[in-house]
Parts: structure tokens; C-alpha cells; sequence
């Protein structure tokens, strides 16, 4: 600085000088000139062309030399600066290690004490709070983890991405479900076709039993590649298996029949998803309505599942419903599960004779625990006790026989 204001001193006097030269070179009627020879050659000029030159000479040649000053000065100044700059680096550098190794290791106290004490003096202060964060959090200090998520946020600008992301993380490890969904929904906006953010995304509406939420993200997550193709129509499957499901719980029968309607055509086609369908409709009282679709699909494609589900029909006229599936014992003779089936509807259509003999044929086939308790029930009613009590003994001994094979089939686990 002190240099400067030599220089500009110096400027000032000359400028001074001139104007007096001027002034008196004016009054004298004579501006002056000057003359430089050097053998043959000659330059003539104006005097205050000349000072011009000269002034300027002086300033660059000036410049110059302190130029030269500072490149020959500028290894010293280094030297003598650079064990302070690096032992402040190495410091922080040093804890941050440290934070991490004690991180790594679960020594989270340790871990926060380290990674804080330097962060605002290192050059990568958003590594030291987001990983103080995450300890603090291991060790159930959510306010302090608030804290160093804000910090992080102050110390590096443009970074709100990796800090929502790390926010979210830890919310959604914490069980902060309301928390999380919140944090996503603000980076969403920032960044709608991040990776991360939808599977994030993806996984808070999961804990919050939110299929709703989970079907309109399903294209995102699709057109982004969030998921891979395989996965994406499980949970499209699982997603409208869910939504029926909950719908089936209203015991609205339009709300059912709707959705339904927009299931994609690849959807329904899926194993499983008629039957679904078919027992939401059950399940809220609208089997009726479905009882000659689901017929046709069992005829289409045999189904023990389906099969059940026509069996549970509450149809209000029992004995045409009976006749229509004892059409299926000459197609499929020798099924047990028709076989039970139809001692049901035979027992609804209270033909008891029917009942008893397609019941007896079914357990005879394939015992069943279902299979004893119906046959337990038609006796009963028929009011023979004896004959209920021991088709109850033997649905309760087989079933019981089936716990202990389960049992069985468990591995052993070696000793020691």
C-alpha cells in the first residue's frame, strides 16, 4: 500500500512540474524543443512530447521492477507462509479421519466430537456435518442431528440436494414418516426426476401404506428407470392388489368395479389378480354381480382359487347356482376341493343329502381340515352329535398333524 502512494506522490509532482514548465515556457512565447543525434540519425521533438516519454518510460520501467521484485520474492513468501496454512489443513484433515474411523467403528460420540470440533475451518465442511449428523443420530440425539443438517446446509452453498437426501435418509431410518415424505416432497420440486428422490419417495409411501400415492408415482418411476422392468409390474401388481384390497373395505361396490376398470389390461392378465378382484367383490356383498363372470373365467382356465371363490358366492338363488357347477364333476372328476365346493352350496341350497355325499367324497380324496369342520356342521344340523363331534376330533387332529409337518420341515440348526 505504502508503494502505491510513493507512486502516486511521485505522479503528482511530475504532473505539478509540467504545469509549471507549461506555464512558464507559455509566458516566454517559446514552447521549447528537443534535439537527440546519434551519427547521421536525428530526433527532434517537442518539449513536452519529450516528458510525455520520459514519464511514461519511468512508470513502466517501474512496474517492471516490481514485478521482477514479487516473482523473485514470491518462493520466500511462500515458504514462510505455508507451515501455518498446512497445519490448519492437516488438523482438519486429521479430524475428519478420525470422525470417520470412529463412525465406521460405532463410537458416535466420539465421532460427532471429532468431526465438529474442526468443520468450520475445513475445506470440505459438508462431509464433517453430514457424517456428525448421521452419529448424532445413532446415538439418539435427533436435535443435535437437526442442527448439523442446518449447519451443513449454511457451510456449503448449491449442495441442498445432498443435504435433503441425507435428511431424508436419516427421517426415514428413524421412523419419521410424515418427516421424510415432507423433505421429498420439497426436493421433488427441486429436482422431479432424481433417482434417488423417487425410490425414497417410493419407500416413505410404502411405510405409510399410501398405495394411492404409490400409483400416480408409478410412472416416474418407470420413465426414469428408478426401477427396472421386472420390478416395476411386481409393484404395479402389488399396487392394485392393494388398492382393491382397501376398496373391498368401503363395501362400495362402484369404487371396486371402477378401479377395476383401470387396471391396466397387462395387470389383470397377472396370476392372482382376477381372484383379487373377485373377492373384493365377495367381500362387499357383491358377489351376485360377479357370480357369471367369475363361471365363465373358471371355465376358461381351471382355477382352485377361483374355484373356492365361487364356492363363497352368496347367490340368491342357491339351488340354480349348484346346478350350474354340478356341471364341472364330469370335466374335473376326482377334485376334492369341487368336491367340498359343492357340499357347500349343497348345504346353502339345504339339500343335506347332497351335502353329505359330496363332502364325504371330498375328504375321502383329499382330507382337509375345511372338509371335517363342513361335515361336522351338516351333522349338527341334522342334530346327529356324535357324528359332528367325531368329524370335528378328526379336523382338529389333522389339523394338528399339518402344524407338527411344518414343524418338521424346518432346517436343524447344527450345535455349538
Amino acid at each position: 500500500m505504502k508503494y502505491l502512494i510513493y507512486l502516486l506522490a511521485a505522479l503528482f509532482i511530475a504532473v505539478a512540474a509540467a504545469f509549471y514548465l507549461h506555464q512558464f515556457l507559455f509566458a516566454s512565447d517559446n514552447p521549447g524543443h528537443v534535439l537527440i543525434g546519434y551519427g547521421s540519425w536525428s530526433l527532434e521533438t517537442s518539449l513536452y512530447f519529450a516528458g510525455f516519454v520520459i514519464l511514461v518510460a519511468f512508470i513502466a520501467f517501474y512496474i517492471l521492477l516490481r514485478l521482477i521484485g514479487i516473482v523473485i520474492g514470491l518462493p520466500r513468501r511462500m515458504k514462510r507462509k505455508g507451515p501455518a496454512a498446512r497445519r490448519g489443513g492437516d488438523v482438519s484433515y486429521q479430524s475428519l479421519v478420525a470422525g470417520l474411523i470412529d463412525s465406521a467403528e460405532g463410537n458416535w460420540e466420539s465421532a460427532e466430537k471429532s468431526l465438529i470440533r474442526h468443520a468450520a475451518n475445513s475445506g470440505a465442511p459438508l462431509i464433517h456435518y453430514l457424517t456428525a449428523a448421521k452419529a448424532a443420530q445413532f446415538r439418539g440425539a435427533v436435535a443435535k442431528r437437526d442442527e448439523y443438517l442446518r449447519l451443513a446446509h449454511q457451510s456449503t452453498p448449491g449442495a441442498e440436494l445432498t443435504v435433503g437426501l441425507t435428511e431424508a435418509q436419516l427421517q426415514l431410518s428413524d421412523q419419521q414418516f410424515d418427516k421424510a415424505l415432507e423433505s421429498l416432497t420439497a426436493l421433488r420440486s427441486v429436482a422431479p426426476t432424481h433417482a434417488t428422490v423417487l425410490r425414497l419417495l417410493h419407500d416413505t409411501y410404502r411405510h405409510l401404506d399410501d398405495w394411492s400415492a404409490i400409483r400416480k408415482l408409478l410412472p416416474d418411476l418407470s420413465k426414469n428407470r428408478v426401477l427396472m422392468e421386472a420390478e416395476i409390474k411386481l409393484l404395479e401388481t402389488e399396487t392394485y392388489s392393494e388398492l382393491l384390497k382397501k376398496a373391498a373395505t368401503s363395501k362400495d361396490r362402484e369404487s371396486i368395479t371402477r378401479l377395476w376398470n383401470e387396471v391396466p389390461a397387462h395387470i389383470k392378465s397377472v396370476p392372482g389378480m382376477l381372484a383379487v378382484y373377485y373377492a373384493a367383490m365377495i367381500d362387499a356383498g357383491a358377489g351376485v354381480d360377479i357370480e357369471e363372470a367369475l363361471r365363465k373365467d373358471l371355465e376358461k382356465d381351471w382355477n382352485e382359487t377361483l374355484l373356492v371363490l365361487y364356492g363363497c358366492i352368496q347367490s340368491d338363488n342357491p339351488k340354480r347356482q349348484l346346478a350350474k357347477a354340478e356341471v364341472w364333476v364330469s370335466k374335473h372328476p376326482g377334485d376334492a376341493i369341487l368336491m367340498r365346493m359343492l357340499g357347500k352350496l349343497s348345504m346353502r341350497a339345504n339339500n343335506r343329502e347332497k351335502a353329505e355325499m359330496y363332502l364325504r367324497s371330498s375328504v375321502e380324496l383329499e382330507p382337509s381340515v375345511d372338509g371335517f369342520l363342513f361335515l361336522g356342521d351338516l351333522f349338527s344340523e341334522k342334530g346327529e352329535k356324535d357324528r359332528a363331534l367325531e368329524s370335528f376330533r378328526k379336523g382338529l387332529l389333522f389339523a394338528s398333524d399339518e402344524v407338527v409337518k411344518q414343524i418338521d420341515y424346518l432346517p436343524v440348526e447344527p450345535a455349538g
